[in-house]
C-alpha cells in the first residue's frame, strides 16, 4: 500500500499553476456576489427613490413605522400626512415606504362580494 502511496506523490506534478488560474476563483466569488447581493440591491434603492420623487397630494401611504395616511402636504424633504380627520402628522419623506393601496384592494374585494 505504501508502494502505491508513494507512486502517486512520485507522478504528481510538481510545478505551480499560472497566477491568472489563481484568481479565477476569487473573480467568480466577487461575480457572484455582484449579481446576488448588489445588484439587487442597488436596484431596489433606484426604485425606492423613484416612488419618493412621484409622491403627490392626496396618495395614501405606508411608513416604516406603520402609520397609514393620505399627503397632505408636501415640502423638501419632509410630508405632512393625514391619519385621521384632524390629524396631522409630519414624517421624513425617506421614512414613506411606499403607496397603501389596502383601501382599493378592500374595496374591490367588497364590491365582487356584493
Amino acid at each position: 500500500m505504501t508502494q502505491f502511496l508513494n507512486g502517486l506523490a512520485q507522478s504528481a506534478p510538481g510545478g505551480g499553476s499560472s497566477p491568472v488560474m489563481q484568481f479565477v476563483p476569487l473573480i467568480a466569488i466577487f461575480g457572484i456576489f455582484y449579481f446576488l447581493v448588489l445588484r439587487p440591491q442597488s436596484k431596489k434603492a433606484k426604485e425606492q427613490q423613484k416612488m419618493l420623487s412621484e409622491l403627490k397630494k392626496g396618495d395614501d401611504v405606508a411608513t416604516q413605522g406603520g402609520l397609514i395616511g393620505r399627503i397632505t402636504g408636501i415640502k423638501d424633504n419632509e410630508v405632512t400626512l393625514q391619519v385621521q380627520e384632524g390629524v396631522r402628522i409630519r414624517v421624513l419623506r425617506s421614512a414613506v415606504t411606499g403607496v397603501y393601496a389596502g383601501n382599493a384592494a378592500a374595496a374591490k374585494t367588497e364590491a365582487k362580494a356584493s
